[in-house]
């Protein structure tokens, strides 16, 4: 039995859809908070508990006779929540159920010293992890394509991405991490603790996107370089808390560090084809506008 948690988020939910394709139905369960979201997967059969990080009860009902876990990062830090506490409360529930891997979606800068907070997150839970005395593996996924669409979505429908100096992202789309995280699943003991980089096929930076998206929506679209301190008053004066400021502002000076610029042919081997590209994720977005 393979459970995927957080089955109802974007990622949780491609992952459960995409094992679909590979592993017979009755072998997948989808662990949510709210079964009520999970509707769709309930029309396709597939079985539902509801568990809650936060409820260490809930945790060992939903893995009881799970083979291996996949694990979706908390993302509890945003709200001034505390992930590792989460990501303890997971491990501590698959150590008592016997567990044979736990699989975390962790990210291809995991880092104690990263500028960018969720780093230091996922670095303490694969240390986690590596103490447990599970199998375990480590996704280390690309950057998410949908963070970077949402970013500038504004910016491309005023002609201006103003934003701090950055560096070069391998943005990488869900579908693609889905599917290669339903392909570990599917053949476990392929990967041991952290895999390589899990990325598109190239880096870019807020130039180059600038470039996409002109010649996407067929307008001039400029980049603007600003402060961090000005975006730290911008985002301020949006009402975003505290958290989620340090959060916005350490992407740009992670990526101008370099820590997201990496790229590996590990993801289209595993999905058997090429990465999806930024700019296939952009005209999508922003093709018919």
């Amino acid at each position: 039995m393979i459970v995927v948690t957080g089955a109802t988020g974007k990622l949780g939910h491609a992952i459960v859809k995409a094992l679909l394709s590979s592993v017979p139905l009755g072998q997948i369960t989808a662990s949510v908070r709210d079964p009520g979201k999970a509707a769709d997967l309930k029309v396709l059969g597939v079985r539902v508990v509801q568990a809650d990080y936060g409820e260490r009860d809930s945790l060992r009902r939903a893995l009881e006779a799970a083979e291996q876990v996949l694990m979706i990062s908390s993302n509890a830090a945003a709200q001034g929540g505390d992930p590792l506490a989460q990501h303890a409360n997971v491990i501590d529930a698959a150590r008592a159920a016997g567990v044979g891997r736990l699989v975390y979606t962790s990210h291809m800068g995991a880092s104690a010293t990263s500028a960018f907070p969720p780093m230091h997150t996922h670095h303490a839970t694969e240390r986690m992890l590596g103490e447990s005395g599970l199998a375990w593996t480590a996704l280390r996924d690309g950057f998410y394509a949908r963070s970077i669409v949402d970013m500038v979505r504004d910016g491309i429908e005023a002609g201006v991405l103003a934003f701090p100096e950055d560096g070069e992202v391998s943005w990488t789309a869900h579908a693609d991490l889905a599917e290669a995280a339903a392909a570990i699943l599917a053949r476990p003991g392929r990967f041991e603790g952290p895999t390589p980089p899990l990325t598109a096929q190239e880096a870019l930076d807020l130039d180059d996107i600038a470039a996409i998206a002109g010649k996407i929506t067929g307008r001039a679209i400029r980049r603007e370089r600003i402060s961090d301190a000005e975006m730290e008053d911008r985002l301020t004066r949006r009402g975003l808390r505290a958290p989620a400021v340090r959060i916005s502002l350490g992407m740009f000076r992670a990526s101008r560090a370099g820590e997201f610029g990496a790229v590996d042919p590990t993801l289209p081997a595993l999905i058997g084809r090429p990465a999806t590209s930024l700019s296939q994720v952009l005209a999508e977005e922003f093709g018919g506008k």
